[in-house]
């Protein structure tokens, strides 16, 4: 018996962000690469449902691409969409702060270019089983990779109230982080929170009605702290970052799109410490171990347009930075 409503094929689910302009940006270091008489090789440390890695692929028959996701199912489904290419693809389960560890398993000393499409997929966002969206009832996971890990149901039931404000504030910058954090430990007692139905309750609740207006959904902040919690994602990009600019050869790029100020701080602080000199204030010379080794391809944060979040509304919140690596600094 076939469903009335078969899944549609990966392409149609997925509408990747900013395509274009992410392409744009590291065409230029695939084309230095060409120009040396080497295949250009790129990473998508995010590869998602694979539709930033089809573009580029699609658009440069002789690129090779390292696929990296820490979720099987989207390893999966971006292995079903990239069968054509797989010649020149490698399709790897690691989380993005192993970079180094992945090139080295694949005897790659350097790359052409990353890309990084941070936060939470449309995948994860879409499967309503997997507990990120705060609009449908679901069980309380969220992990990206759901072979290991705590879940959301973990850290809810077990983590003291005084945990659970430090994170929903922290993560989430909620300013009613102590108020939820209360009912969750008075609800919990009674028994396990074990669904986001629940958890979505208890925050209407407490949340007053007006903030909604200003702030969107009454539980989207603690959505996301949550999720950051399990999946560790801010550590993991601290690390992830300085990686993927080691990672770069001469001329190679670096474009990354964020989705809220934690993010985008981490993205910042590392681009603006390799584009800055490393020479001591009042130093009188700048020596060359002191240059900066990136350039910055953006102006602060580049933003969607008006008809690029028309064609993918989830385009709404990205913040856009791109970097050139313009010197190789030499070992100490």
């Amino acid at each position: 018996m076939t469903s009335e409503n078969p899944t549609p094929p990966t392409s149609e689910r997925h509408t990747p962000v900013l395509k274009d302009r992410c392409i744009n940006l590291l065409a230029p270091a695939f084309e230095v690469a060409r120009a040396a008489g080497r295949t250009p090789v790129v990473i998508d440390a995010t590869l998602g449902m694979g539709g930033h890695s089809e573009a580029m692929l699609q658009r440069y028959p002789d690129l090779h691409l390292i696929g990296i996701d820490r979720d099987m199912e989207a390893l999966g489904l971006a292995g079903e969409r990239l069968a054509p290419f797989q010649d020149r693809t490698d399709l790897v389960h690691a989380v993005y702060d192993e970079i180094k560890d992945v090139l080295d398993d694949l005897g790659i000393p350097s790359i052409d270019g990353i890309l990084m499409d941070l936060g939470v997929s449309s995948l994860q966002l879409d499967e309503r089983d997997r507990g990120f969206a705060y609009s449908f009832d679901a069980p309380l996971d969220m992990r990206m990779d759901t072979s290991r890990g705590q879940t959301a149901a973990d850290v809810i039931n077990n983590y003291s109230e005084e945990e659970l404000v430090r994170i929903i504030r922290k993560w989430g910058e909620e300013k009613f982080a102590g108020r939820i954090a209360n009912h969750i430990v008075a609800a919990r007692q009674k028994a396990p929170l074990t669904r986001t139905g629940e958890l979505v309750e208890i925050i209407r609740n407490v949340v007053p009605s007006g903030a909604a207006k200003t702030g969107g959904h009454p539980a989207k902040r603690t959505f996301q702290a949550l999720r950051i919690e399990v999946n560790e994602e801010l550590s993991v990009l601290e690390k992830a970052i300085p990686a993927a600019v080691d990672a770069l050869g001469l001329h190679g790029r670096a474009v990354v799109m964020s989705y809220h100020s934690l993010e985008d701080k981490i993205v910042k602080s590392v681009f603006a410490a390799g584009s800055s000199s490393s020479a001591p204030a009042g130093f009188p010379v700048e020596l060359e171990e002191h240059k900066a080794t990136l350039k910055r391809l953006t102006k602060g944060t580049e933003i969607p347009t008006a008809q690029e979040i028309a064609e993918n509304p989830r385009a709404a919140s990205a913040r856009l930075r791109a970097v050139e690596k313009i010197r190789i600094r030499s070992a100490a």
